[in-house]
C-alpha cells in the first residue's frame, strides 16, 4: 500500500539481505479480498511471496528470511541481546506502528488527502496517483473505521508520543538499535517514525533526537508530505507544560 511502514520495512528487510523484489500496490480495505484470492491467508500487508513461501507481517517475514539466507542476520546470535531486539521489535509493531496509523486516517488528515498522492511510488491497480486520490474518500473512512482511527485514538497516541520517542532514544543509547549492524528491530522501529516525520504538524516533536537521526540513518528515503491539518488542542498534547 502506498505509504505504508511495515510495506517500507518489509523493503528495507529485503534489501539488507541483498533480495530483489517486484513491488505490486494494492489500495488499503480492498487489499483483503485480493490477497485471499493470492492465497495469503491473512488480510495484511506486507504480503510477500519468496522462495515458494507466502509470508505476511513484518515480524514473520524477518524469521523467514533469517531462515532462508542467514547472512547478514536480522537478530543478533547473542541470546541477551536477541531477547532485546525481539522486545524492541514487539514494542514497534505492536505499539508504536499504531500511532501513523491512525494519524493517517484520522478525521483532520482525511481532509488534507490530496497530500496522500505525494505517498505513491508508482500505479494503484494502473490509476495514476491523481486518479486514484480522487476517488478515495469511501476508501479511507473504511480505512478509519477498520484501523479504529478515532478522534480519542488519535488524541491518545499523541499524548503518549513524547514517551515513545523517548523510549526510541533509549534503545538507541543502550545499543539496542541504531547500531552499525542493523536488526530486525532498527526496520521495524524506522518507517513508523519516518512516516511521522512526514506530517507536518508532527516532525517538530521528532527533529533533533537521537531517534531522527536513527530514522533517518535505517531508511533515508520516504516519499511523502501531509500539510498542518490537526487542531491547535490536539497539537499541544505534543508539548507537555512546565512540571
Amino acid at each position: 500500500m502506498p505509504g505504508s511502514h511495515p510495506v517500507k520495512a518489509a523493503i528495507l528487510m529485503l534489501g539488507h539481505k541483498g533480495i530483489e523484489a517486484k513491488r505490486i500496490d494494492l489500495p488499503n480495505v480492498v487489499s483483503r479480498p485480493v490477497l485471499r484470492a493470492m492465497g495469503f491467508p491473512g488480510p495484511t500487508v506486507p504480503a510477500v511471496k519468496i522462495d515458494g513461501r507466502r509470508v505476511q507481517t513484518t515480524r514473520a517475514l524477518a524469521r523467514a528470511l533469517d531462515e532462508l539466507r542467514p547472512d547478514p542476520p536480522l537478530f543478533p546470535a547473542d541470546p541477551a541481546l536477541r531477547a532485546r531486539v525481539e522486545e524492541a521489535e514487539l514494542w514497534g509493531d505492536e505499539v508504536l506502528q499504531m500511532v501513523p496509523r491512525h494519524l493517517s486516517f484520522s478525521t483532520p488528515m482525511r481532509r488534507n488527502r490530496a497530500d496522500f498522492a505525494e505517498f505513491f511510488e508508482g500505479p494503484l491497480l494502473g490509476l495514476p496517483p491523481r486518479v486514484a486520490m480522487a476517488c478515495a474518500a469511501p476508501l479511507l473512512a473504511a480505512s478509519a473505521r477498520v484501523n479504529k482511527a478515532t478522534d480519542e485514538a488519535v488524541r491518545a497516541d499523541l499524548e503518549a508520543l513524547p514517551g515513545m520517542l523517548d523510549h526510541v532514544d533509549a534503545l538507541i543509547g543502550e545499543g539496542v538499535i541504531g547500531s552499525a549492524e542493523r536488526n530486525a528491530a532498527d526496520f521495524q522501529i524506522a518507517p513508523s517514525l519516518r512516516l511521522l516525520m512526514c506530517f507536518d504538524d508532527i516532525r517538530p516533536a521528532v527533529e533533533g533526537r537521537p531517534a531522527e537521526r536513527f530514522a533517518r540513518a535505517v531508511a533515508p528515503h520516504f516519499p511523502g508530505h501531509v500539510r498542518p491539518g490537526l487542531p491547535a488542542d490536539w497539537l499541544a498534547l505534543l508539548r507537555p507544560g512546565p512540571a
